[in-house]
């Protein structure tokens, strides 16, 4: 387990910390303080490119190694960034026109970080330069674990550019992808208000205009500009292997909120990497999905420096942020709770973001493990040696372990970007709330949940859960039948195949190339302004708690050989099928033809347990949450209290509390933002596990 914090070492020397003497006294004092902590790894040089080469071809990485072999002298290992996140100023000013321009045609400027088009080939051979020398200058050194490429990929916007490179790149994406103009005028359907070309450098790229651009053709930008971050990623990491091949390589996500692909975005990657901006404003579920989410990315495949599966998380905020309108203090006990949370759902390394709050620049009120006066004994230092401690002793009995999901929800980065375009159905169905609605149910029900791409292997899960496939492909809605005959429950919803790959609504009906598998047909759909609902009548065994509306979507079901599980009871579809199941091959389509209340999504939770024999880890009180890591032999649990008030557990039998080494039995009250993780040696096959789990594990009340 890789334990540390992002470390800028830049930032202190003199005249900002040492003394003019020594101007870098101070990396031995922070290396010490880190050690102390349990810290074993830093991250550094992300924004470096300036100091590593002042002037052009005049490189200066002796600083760098020398930290580095300060570092070696702790025992801390490092991962090294590719500075290309903040191209130097001299850059820009020889070549301006690696500068992105925005939609509007203007000039984003330098004189910060991510002033550069990912179009520009200047850019590219700039890059290779620098990424070359930094290899060549530091790659051998030992204490070397891992590269991280760039910083925060794409951000402000900057997946985006509009320069004149950028146009030649779009229309030979487009040549390459289409061969023709006629396949490109049909496929995008350019008759529409009569914007077909006839050469492929008439395609224009999608800026201010007086309305809205064609909506196929912004689906294809999209797409474009994806691959283009990828590309500039990918390049670096070939680069990198060639150079260092023993090496892994990363980079940090944000967790699906850059306009790319980021499962094409892990597959250039050895292992996935995130920035966590957890909040306590946040319920728990919006926090864990992050995590979830950053663990789905690389199922296969995953190389991380010690060869453990999982992901990082490189940048885990150790205090206050700085770009919130209100930005209060990490209360006691926070960072300790984020932190097992992370690592409860798969995280192998947690590196805390700053390890010092800087006294330069944009960021100086951005909370750090360190104050402005790198004084160690500060509160926020303090709980973290604590979680250091803690994690020594942990590191051992999580190795080789997983998390193993049998619960999927599917997310598509095309779809998304196909439901962003302005005009449609409804203004107030967010693809995101509605995803957030399903997760939560399960996570509240301490189910653990994976997430994946409709053309994913999904074998291996009981439940697939795909809410709102807007635009479906025809061999995703293939890959989806042959689950489900195969024996799989998939859950479909409304506003499912509307449009196909190219964002054309088909002709035959909806949900698109999926009527034959949920047995029905959706004749129209009725978008419902935000205070009017419908009501439901359910039918058979679903287990409604209470009434249930539907609201925002109402699709209008003709059912062909499904069964009806619920109508609605007013306007003139009234008695006409809202929620339906259809026996499909071995396994079970259900489809919802509504948006609900969260209250629904889990009564619907409970529901597919039983339907699918799913069980929950633990029985424990809702306002805990269970997550569990699994080896061969061994059952490791994690319990987070997020409330501000202690839960009373009662343990039926007797339970080993890994970090105090202690067995528990009885009663035990959870303190507030308490932790405690369960060492449970693992009956000899999952089914057993599942039993015991169920019948003689944790029973509790809140106190």
């Amino acid at each position: 387990m890789y334990f540390g914090a992002d470390y800028h070492p830049e930032h202190w020397v003199h005249p900002y910390d040492g003394t003019e003497e020594e101007p870098e006294a101070r990396w031995l004092r922070d290396a010490q303080l880190m050690k102390a902590a349990g810290m074993n790894v830093v991250r550094m040089g992300e924004f470096c490119w300036g100091l590593y080469e002042p002037e052009e071809g005049r490189y200066r990485f002796d600083w760098m190694r020398r930290v580095m072999d300060i570092m070696k002298m702790h025992d801390i290992q490092v991962v090294l960034a590719t500075p290309t996140a903040a191209p130097p100023v001299w850059l820009a000013r020889k070549h301006p026109e690696i500068l992105p321009v925005d939609e509007n045609g203007l000039v984003l400027h330098e004189g910060t970080r991510h002033a550069y088009s990912m179009n520009s080939d200047v850019y590219w051979e700039y890059t290779r330069k620098i990424v070359t020398e930094l290899a060549k200058a530091l790659g051998d050194h030992p204490q070397l674990i891992a590269w991280q490429i760039d910083n925060g990929i794409g951000g402000h916007g900057t997946e985006f550019s509009f320069n004149e490179e950028t146009r030649r790149d779009w229309h030979a994406w487009l040549r390459q992808k289409y061969g023709t103009v006629e396949n490109l005028n049909n496929a995008l359907g350019l008759r529409f208000w009569g914007q077909v070309v006839a050469r492929f450098e008439e395609v224009p790229m999608p800026m201010r205009a007086p309305t809205v651009h064609n909506p196929a053709l912004i689906l294809d930008w999209m797409r474009f500009a994806s691959d283009t971050a990828v590309a500039y990623v990918g390049m670096q990491a070939e680069l990198l292997h060639e150079l260092t091949p023993n090496v892994p390589v990363t980079t940090n996500l944000r967790a699906l909120s850059r306009h790319y692909d980021h499962f094409d975005m892990a597959g250039t990657l050895d292992f996935v990497a995130l920035d966590s901006y957890a909040t306590m404003a946040n319920r728990p579920a919006e926090n864990a999905v992050e995590f979830d989410i950053m663990r789905s990315l690389k199922k296969g495949g995953v190389r991380t420096p010690d060869g453990q599966e999982g992901f990082w998380v490189i940048e885990q905020k150790a205090g206050n942020v700085n770009w919130q309108d209100v930005n209060s203090l990490l209360r006691p006990g926070v960072v300790r709770l984020f932190t097992y949370q992370l690592i409860s759902r798969g995280a192998t390394g947690a590196l805390y973001f700053f390890w010092r709050s800087p006294r330069i620049g944009s960021e100086k009120f951005y909370g750090g493990v360190l104050g402005h006066d790198g004084d160690a004994d500060n509160r926020v230092y303090r709980e973290i040696s604590q979680i250091g401690e803690e994690i020594k002793l942990l590191g051992p009995i999580l190795k080789d372990t997983k998390v193993e999901p049998e619960v999927c929800i599917l997310f598509s980065h095309e779809n998304v970007w196909a439901l962003k375009f302005p005009m449609q159905p409804t203004k107030y169905f967010h693809q995101w709330d509605h995803v957030m609605r399903f997760y939560r149910a399960l996570h509240d029900r301490n189910i653990p949940v994976d997430f994946a791409r409709p053309t994913d292997d999904l074998s291996r899960y009981k439940l697939v859960i795909a809410p709102s496939l807007h635009l479906l492909a025809g061999g995703e809605a293939d890959l989806l039948k042959l689950y489900v005959q195969n024996g799989g429950t998939l859950v479909g919803t409304f506003n499912t195949g509307l449009v196909d790959e190219h964002n054309i609504a088909p002709r035959t009906g909806c949900p698109h190339d999926l009527t034959d598998l949920f047995g029905l047909e959706v004749e129209e759909f009725d978008p419902r302004p935000p205070d009017e609902e419908n009501h439901l009548i359910f039918r058979g065994s679903f287990p409604a708690s209470h009434a249930h509306c539907a609201k925002i979507w109402c699709d209008i079901i003709t059912p062909r050989e499904c069964e009806t599980l619920a109508t609605y009871s007013r306007d003139f579809y009234a008695g006409k099928p809202a929620f339906t199941i259809n026996e499909f091959g071995l396994g079970k389509a259900v489809y919802i033809g509504f948006m609900s209340d969260q209250a629904f999504y889990s009564d619907l939770a409970d529901w597919l347990r039983q339907l699918c024999g799913l069980f929950p880890l633990l029985r424990v009180p809702e306002s805990v949450e269970v997550s569990m890591r699994r080896s061969k032999d061994r059952n490791i649990y994690f319990l987070l209290n997020h409330q501000k008030n202690s839960v009373r557990l009662h343990f039926y039998k007797p339970m080993h509390e890994y970090l105090t080494g202690t067995t528990l039995t009885g009663n035990y009250d959870l303190p507030p933002l308490g932790v405690l993780v369960l060492d449970e040696k693992a009956p000899g096959d999952r089914a057993a596990a599942q039993a015991e789990e169920r019948e003689e594990a944790i029973e509790a009340q809140s106190s």
